[in-house]
C-alpha cells in the first residue's frame, strides 16, 4: 500500500492565485504579459478551478508575487498537509541536530 499523499484543490488554488495577484496589485493583462500568454483565458481557467496553471507558470507567478510556490497551492486534505509540515519540520530539526554534532565533533 503506498502511503498518502497531498492532492492540490484545484477551486481553492484557484482563488488563492485570484487572491495573491489582486493583493499584489497585478491586473490579469499585466500577468498575461509576464508570463508571455497570447491571451488571458487560462489565467481566468486558473482562477474558476477549471486547470492548474503549469509548474513553469507557478514558479514564475511566485517570482512576480514574491511568494513561495507552495504558498500558491491550497492541499485538499488540511491534516495531511499538516502532517507533511510536520515531517519537513521534523527533518529540518534533524539536519541541524547532524551539523551541529559535525561542527562538535559529538558523536
Amino acid at each position: 500500500m503506498y502511503p498518502e499523499y497531498p492532492n492540490i484543490d484545484l477551486q481553492e488554488t484557484g482563488r488563492r492565485i485570484q487572491s495573491v495577484i489582486r493583493e499584489a496589485g497585478y491586473s490579469v493583462r499585466e500577468v498575461q504579459d509576464y508570463l508571455h500568454l497570447s491571451c488571458p483565458q487560462p489565467i481566468y481557467r486558473w482562477f474558476k478551478g477549471q486547470i492548474l496553471p503549469s509548474l513553469n507558470h507557478v514558479y514564475a507567478l511566485s517570482k512576480l508575487l514574491h511568494v513561495c510556490m507552495e504558498d500558491l497551492l491550497v492541499v485538499k486534505d488540511e491534516k495531511l498537509q499538516e502532517r507533511i509540515v510536520d515531517s519537513r519540520q521534523e527533518n529540518q530539526w534533524k539536519r541541524v541536530l547532524l551539523y551541529y554534532r559535525a561542527l562538535c565533533n559529538v558523536a
